[in-house]
């Protein structure tokens, strides 16, 4: 048996897949992580190395594009045998349909929905085959409900929440766990296009840390999901409760930008 198990994040330069990434190393594992800020990457591989002695091999890579996601699967192949996978990069954009780039919106689905589904389904084979293996999808509060203002962000993010849940019912009797974590707005660097404005003052924030202990517990207690802070568990009450027609409408009205699209285009990740 391997003395020191790997795990693979991607977005991990910073927010919630760097914490994923602490975490990790905390718990002995080396790491592959994966990003498309290069000097981030090495901040927090000194950081890990530093601090947890694990080794942790960087992939400068943009898991919009096919050499990003060949890139990533080349590298998660010569890592051996994924103990853990977390699938975490992906961005957003707000603002009414026909104000935002075309481009970006399709580059939206290809990281958050096609990056996400080619990765899942490039290392759970392994890891079924092994009888052995973990896969975290960071999803968003946003899965539960059409999002007006953020429909591609919302369409994706329920995406994966049902991809996930669905190879969760596949995978009993396999030694293999899924699950999608939903956070609500957590405080990161993630930023959404056309937005300067952030979510309207008062709405509570969560801790990138207490998304990683979600998921953790979520996959220890088999669950296929878990919301994370109070927004994303109103979300999920009110999306079985309400009307989907009322509930749209409701967050169209408290989501309508309050500055004009600008400047579109990906976070950092």
């Amino acid at each position: 048996a391997r003395a020191v198990p790997t795990a693979l994040i991607t977005g991990a330069s910073s927010g919630i897949g760097a914490e994923f990434a602490r975490s990790l190393a905390a718990r002995g594992s080396d790491l592959v992580v994966v990003a498309r800020r290069e000097h981030r990457l090495q901040e927090l591989a000194r950081e890990l190395s530093a601090r947890h002695g694990v080794a942790v091999r960087i992939v400068v890579a943009d898991l919009a594009t096919g050499d990003g996601l060949a890139r990533c699967r080349e590298a998660a192949d010569e890592a051996g045998p994924l103990d853990v996978v977390v699938l975490n990069a992906g961005f957003a954009s707000k603002g009414a349909s026909w104000q935002l780039d075309r481009e970006v919106e399709v580059e939206m689905v290809r990281l958050n929905c096609v990056a996400v589904t080619d990765l899942a389904f490039h290392v759970i084979p392994a890891m079924v085959e092994r009888g052995a293996g973990d896969l975290v999808v960071v999803s968003s509060a946003s899965a539960h409900t059409p999002l007006p203002y953020m429909a591609t962000y919302a369409a994706t993010k329920a995406f994966e929440a049902h991809l996930v849940e669905a190879l969760a019912a596949e995978l009993p009797g396999t030694g293999v766990r899924a699950t999608a974590v939903l956070p609500g707005p957590t405080r990161t660097e993630f930023r959404v296009a056309g937005d300067a404005s952030g979510p309207p003052r008062g709405v509570p924030k969560d801790d990138p840390e207490t998304v990683v202990r979600a998921a953790w517990v979520a996959l220890d207690r088999g669950r296929p999901r878990a919301s994370v802070g109070r927004v994303a568990r109103l979300g999920a009450v009110g999306g079985r409760l309400l009307p989907r027609r009322a509930v749209t409408r409701l967050v169209a009205r408290w989501g309508r930008p309050r500055t004009s699209p600008r400047g579109v285009g990906s976070p950092p990740d």
